[in-house]
């Protein structure tokens, strides 16, 4: 009544304020939100926030829970501003509902309604967690079981005494949920004490629960060993299910239709897993579960009843629409209606019953089977399926058709490896019915798409034949083929024996070894279908090439031979020995090579040939002779004996040389005379003695170089690149020493590039022609002799300039004229420049297109004329003739054969030609005509 009178005396001042614009009503600026709080912070303040805006300014109201909190009587609650302030909360009486209003003299509003709670956790109870057993494999679940709380709560675990947490893997799972621990397949390193450790960040707080033994054990819950399954039968028959499972201790067993247990009773038997339940009706359908228990654990195996009762019905199954069978065959034509109870079953063929008899058989399940089929049994069948709901009919045909036969079938066979082979395989059958021919190998199919190598189908619908192209020796064996139809399947098989040279021998072992023999001993290989008839013995150095065959003891190694002794073998050299085997079809693969050995050393018994000398320095005896290859040298040790005496003397001298890869022996004596003759024999040594001795040869110390120097020397130019030296022979005898020729030195004085050229000649000749020289150029040239012991004193030196070089223009300005077989040529003069030889002439050169050899026509004019049979296109050319030598050549002219040529006329080789070139050249060939 208070408020209401103050409101119609303020009415007025309402009234001029709101014309003003200057009263609003009130506005949230902030209103208050759910808060958890932290219930170990209880001693502190809870702030639940509210301002609005509004003129005059409102005053502020709270509620908890709908009721208005008197602020005068609670003495923990306080308005801060239009904030609500709780200091030290209580769970019991503080949580709830709050909700704030703010008031002005235009009206009230209502805040949105926040909730306080309060977060917090209490200690797990002290008790000891039950101990947890699981198999070794299993998995197992260890449950935190939180304690009372209120927040978001985060979980982790810990293993014995370590600190650290429990890593998550693929075995290991933290339910952030739930707080469970899950460890999957465990192993016996799991095995110990876990503790759950919950934190909740809301109330800031953590709490450790009590370890939970996890152990390992040797008892087993009950496993399944046969379950119960789906079962759909007909009214009035009799259910039998029977349920086992494994376990320690053993499980027992109860039975539950529907969720309930199943007790025995007049049509119900019971006994440990198995249940009977006689003559069903439709109450019996249901899902049952068969329950198997021990003191670990109970598992259910669950499976439906459905006891069904209908008249037959062949929708689902209805009688083959067409059978197809052959003459002589059997067929079985089902009728399988569905029908609860079962049906009986009766047969007609068109309108005539059908009754059993020799060849008609009603089969227990209702089927039709009619043996020995004839054309006549051909026709329509109809089965009638009839219980106590009613009857039902359906109808199919029979078609019978031809037997198909193999006419041709395939035959064994004895081929050589290599050879091409047909296998035939041929039927007859009914027109109507497809064919397929399928082969196998040793049971195998072979598969012809994939272009295999060696098989190949041929022939057309009816015939099958393969074809075995280069047959192998692992094509040896059964071939089968299979003629294949919708109605019957055929088959006739054949062996196929290829036969081929022997397989490697094996085992190839060296029993005993000496200098030039050894033991062998093999085993034979495999004979490939043919026996073996021969084995030789093969042998490989690191001198030989290749494999090769040796002698033997005895001497003819049969099939039934597997030892032999190896023989003529080299001392002192390693080998390896392999075996072939032969047979009447051929030579087989080489076994594998035995083990590398070494023969005995003995003496050698190779001499050195090609004994020869001489030459070397004066008072030297130079012998020379070819060194004995390292298989011939027998041993280690080895070296060469060299025997050599004057001619007539009848004392030799001795001397070794124990390089092995020495070739060459020098004999130092002053007291030898130059060029003089010594019987020589070279012989051989190794560890094991000295061995054989070459024949004698004639060997001449060394001689004195040529005294004299060649008289008249003298040198002339041919041409800018060739100079010829000459010089008198040297009469020499033993005083002025022996000439086996001359060396020729020759050189320029240019001190840019000097240069020395040398070359020899043998015998007598005494003229020389010295080519690739400079053009324009003086060469000086001097004569010496040679022998043996070196070059002698070189004559005076003579010189000569070598002439200029050639032209290097090309002739020009060609132009020809053809007439029948007759060729004129003109073209102009070649200039040549200051440092070239003059023009003396030109050389013509011509020949047919197809043609290598080349004709030459030298002329000193600049025109020519070739009488030539003009069957062939011709190529020609035309170079200058020098004192330095041909010049350069013009381009290749092509002269086309006379059939080619449409009329006759000069033809102009070069567009560039003068005209009065041209003039010229027409006036000449034109004379030369009127000459003719």
């Amino acid at each position: 009544m208070r408020l209401l009178w103050k409101l119609v005396i303020l009415l007025p001042l309402i009234n001029s304020c709101a014309g003003d614009g200057l009263l609003s009503r009130p506005i949230f600026t902030q209103e208050p939100h759910d808060i958890i709080f932290p219930l170990d912070l209880s001693k502190s303040e809870v702030i639940l926030n509210c301002a609005a805006n509004g003129y005059p300014s409102p005053h502020y109201r709270w509620k908890q829970n709908g009721t208005d909190i008197d602020f005068t009587m609670s003495y923990h609650y306080r308005l801060d501003g239009g904030s609500l302030a709780i200091s030290s909360p209580h769970t019991d009486q503080d949580i709830g509902m709050y909700q704030c209003l703010a008031t002005n003299l235009l009206g009230t509003i209502l805040s949105r309604k926040a909730k306080l709670q309060f977060a917090y956790i209490e200690d797990f109870e002290t008790k000891t967690r039950s101990t947890v057993s699981v198999r070794e494999g299993q998995g197992v679940v260890l449950l935190c079981g939180p304690p009372p709380h209120f927040g978001d709560l985060s979980y982790a675990w810990t293993f014995n005494d370590n600190p650290l947490y429990v890593q998550e893997d693929n075995r290991r799972f933290v339910s952030q949920e739930t707080g469970n621990l899950y460890i999957a397949k465990v192993e016996p390193s799991d095995v110990g004490n876990y503790t759950c450790f919950i934190t909740n960040k809301e109330a800031q707080r953590s709490v450790q629960g009590p370890p939970t033994p996890l152990v390992q054990r040797t008892d087993a819950p009950p496993e399944w060993e046969q379950k119960i399954q789906n079962t759909y039968l007909s009214i009035y028959d009799n259910l039998l299910w029977e349920c086992k499972a494994s376990g320690k201790p053993n499980p027992w067993y109860t039975w539950l239709k529907n969720g309930e247990r199943l007790n025995p009773e007049e049509r119900i038997q019971i006994e440990n897993g198995t249940l009977i339940i006689t003559m069903l009706n439709v109450s019996d359908s249901g899902v049952y579960q068969c329950a198997a228990e021990n003191k670990y654990q109970i598992i259910y195996a669950n499976a439906e009843l459905r006891v069904l009762a209908s008249a037959p019905d062949f929708s689902k199954s209805p009688v083959k629409k067409k059978s197809f069978v052959q003459v002589g065959g059997d067929i079985v034509i089902e009728c399988k209606p569905n029908a609860f109870p079962r049906a009986a079953i009766s047969w007609k063929r068109g309108t005539e019953t059908l009754r059993q008899s020799k060849r008609i058989f009603l089969l227990e399940d209702g089927s039709l089977k009619i043996y020995n089929i004839t054309r006549s049994d051909a026709g329509s069948y109809t089965c009638i399926a009839t219980n106590q709901f009613g009857t039902t009919k359906n109808t199919g045909s029979l078609i019978v058709k031809e037997r198909t036969v193999i006419t041709v079938p395939p035959s064994k066979m004895d081929v050589t490896v290599g050879e091409s082979i047909v296998l035939p395989c041929q039927v007859s059958h009914d027109p109507s019915i497809e064919v397929v021919f399928v082969w196998f190998f040793n049971g195998d199919v072979i598969d012809l798409k994939k272009g295999v190598a060696h098989f190949e189908r041929i022939g057309g619908e009816s015939v099958g034949d393969l074809m075995i192209r280069n047959i192998q020796l692992n094509h040896s064996g059964k071939y089968l083929c299979t003629v294949q139809t919708t109605l019957e399947s055929l088959s006739a098989v054949a062996d196929i024996i290829v036969r081929g040279p022997p397989g490697p021998p094996e085992d190839v072992k060296v029993e005993d070894i000496s200098s030039t023999t050894s033991q062998l001993s093999w085993r034979a290989g495999p004979d490939n279908n043919s026996p073996i008839q021969i084995f030789t013995i093969q042998t490989r150095t690191p001198f030989s090439v290749g494999w090769q065959a040796v002698a033997t003891v005895p001497e003819i190694l049969n099939g039934k031979t597997y030892n032999a002794t190896v023989v003529g073998l080299s001392p002192w050299v390693e080998y390896e020995f392999r075996v072939v085997a032969g047979n009447s079809i051929g030579i087989g693969e080489p076994s594998k090579p035995s083990e590398l050995l070494r023969t005995k050393a003995s003496v050698p018994v190779v001499a050195p040939v090609n004994i020869n000398g001489g030459g070397g320095s004066r008072s030297e005896l130079v012998i020379t002779w070819e060194s004995i290859p390292e298989e011939l040298q027998n041993g280690e040790g080895f070296g060469y004996i060299i025997m050599f005496r004057p001619v007539g003397s009848t004392t030799w001298s001795k001397e070794k040389v124990s390089s092995v890869e020495s070739s060459r022996f020098v004999y130092r004596n002053e007291s030898i005379i130059p060029l003089s003759p010594f019987e020589v024999k070279v012989g051989v040594y190794n560890n094991e003695g000295e061995g054989s001795l070459s024949t004698v040869t004639i060997v001449y110390s060394g001689e004195d170089e040529p005294q004299l120097a060649p008289r008249g020397t003298s040198v002339q130019s041919f041409s800018a690149s060739e100079m010829e030296v000459s010089w008198n022979a040297i009469a020499w005898n033993r005083n002025t020493g022996r000439v086996l020729g001359y060396e020729v030195l020759y050189w320029t004085d240019d001190s840019k590039e000097s240069m020395i050229g040398k070359i020899r000649v043998s015998g007598n000749v005494t003229t020389k022609n010295i080519t690739g020289l400079k053009a324009n150029t003086i060469y000086f040239a001097s004569v010496r002799a040679y022998n043996t012991a070196g070059t002698g004193p070189s004559s005076p030196p003579v010189n000569v300039t070598t002439k200029k070089s050639p032209p290097s223009q090309p002739p020009a300005n060609i132009a020809w004229k053809l007439t029948n077989s007759k060729l004129c040529l003109n073209w102009e003069h070649v200039k040549t420049m200051e440092n070239e030889s003059e023009v003396l002439g030109y050389k013509i050169l011509y020949r047919q297109n197809r043609q290598s050899k080349t004709h030459v026509l030298e002329t000193n004019n600049t025109s020519a004329e070739l009488l030539v049979p003009f069957e062939e296109d011709y190529l020609i050319e035309i170079r200058t003739v020098s004192d330095g030598g041909d010049g350069s050549s013009s381009e290749e002219i092509r002269i086309p054969k006379m059939s080619s040529l449409s009329s006759r006329g000069i033809q102009l080789l070069e567009p560039s030609t003068h005209f009065l070139s041209i003039v010229i050249v027409i006036f000449y060939c034109f004379a030369i005509q009127l000459l003719i």
